[in-house]
């Protein structure tokens, strides 16, 4: 068939357009680099394994591994030792200016403070029951534990390690972010919030609903834009919320089990690993546009994620899974545990 004039010149601009969109559509290019393998924790009878934090700048990466925290050089993969005696140890939190580590354990409900440089326990704080995610806010020089079970926050001075207060959030915390300049927010699971708390006077400012998202749990920001990145398990969602009025700029469905999110303000990209065996890459085209990029295939159980602000590579873990125990009336749907002894890390990066 032949084209008049007019009509081939609509065509040809037509697929000019598509074709500077494509090529101008962000891609993550990220693919696995290296795997790491160890063997169980110090003192660990089962494999268990949680939040990763990386320091960048000491090349160091804190891996919770439930009875210690393994430090793993970031870089080569080496192990430099293992902060142990812990019961149910979860997150880690690092105030480099006070050459402090924080360490949270859910079933002892305190947190272990360790120096930095020698990775040698210096003291305790009490916590709560059920003590998860720990963050540091160094405009406030003090660290917040999420205490789950106890819907509390605990407050610490990262200088002198004593507890300040505790602060009931009325819900149960997940992941918490500070924004640098005062502000910690938090994913409360079980109200389907986000809790946007005062660091310095210690009060509850705004509790945001996370719909379309549900169970709150990974939760990233872009500080510079004031973007919250909220995702939730039940609905499987990633929500975009303005962290100055709570509202919901844009939302993305992501697979199941997710338990990690991070953003990274030099591709201007976010990250959500999910249990499911995936990584969900997303794009912030402008503060209020954000755009699919792709999903990256990893493990199943590789749920938790830290990401190398040096390198821009992701730090994930999981280990080999035996079968599910049967379903009970109490546990509808069991998961199958991870095998003792199969721990490794996987490293994605372009």
């Amino acid at each position: 068939m032949k084209l008049s004039a007019p009509r081939a010149l609509v065509l040809f601009l037509g697929l000019l357009v598509f074709v500077s969109l494509t090529l101008a559509r962000p891609d993550s290019g990220y693919h696995l680099l290296k795997t790491y393998t160890f063997g169980a924790a110090p003192g660990s009878t089962s494999e268990y394994f949680d939040y990763i934090t990386i320091d960048s700048a000491a090349r160091r990466v804190y891996l919770s591994r439930g009875t210690a925290v393994e430090v793993m050089n970031a870089d080569t993969g080496a192990l430099v030792g293992y902060i142990s005696g812990f019961k149910r140890q979860h997150g880690v939190a690092l105030a480099p200016e006070f050459n402090r580590g924080f360490i949270s354990d859910g079933t002892l409900a305190q947190v272990t403070i360790f120096d930095l440089k020698t990775l040698k326990t210096v003291g305790q704080a009490k916590a709560e029951p059920d003590t998860d995610c720990v963050v540091y806010d160094p405009a406030s020089k003090r660290v917040f534990t999420m205490n789950g079970d106890s819907h509390s926050t605990t407050v610490i001075d990262a200088k002198t390690g004593s507890v300040i207060k505790t602060v009931d959030l009325v819900g149960s915390p997940e992941f918490a972010v500070a924004d640098g300049k005062g502000m910690i927010y938090a994913n409360l699971a079980n109200k389907n919030q986000v809790a946007a708390i005062d660091a310095r006077t210690l009060e509850v400012k705004s509790k945001w609903p996370t719909d379309p998202s549900g169970s709150s749990t990974a939760l990233a920001m872009d500080p510079e834009h004031r973007r919250l990145f909220s995702a939730g398990r039940k609905p499987q969602m990633l929500v975009v919320m303005d962290a100055d009025s709570g509202k919901v700029i844009q939302s993305f469905p992501i697979s199941g089990g997710t338990d990690a999110a991070a953003y990274d303000p030099e591709s201007k990209q976010i990250f959500v690993s999910t249990r499911d065996g995936n990584i969900h890459v997303f794009h912030e085209d402008s503060p209020d546009k954000y755009s699919v990029v792709d999903t990256i295939k990893t493990q199943v159980g590789a749920k938790t994620m830290g990401l190398d602000s040096k390198t821009h590579s992701l730090f994930l873990d999981t280990a080999d899974f035996g079968a599910a125990a049967a379903a009970t009336a109490d546990r509808p749907n069991p998961q199958a545990a991870p095998v003792l002894g199969t721990f490794r890390v996987l490293v994605y990066g372009r």
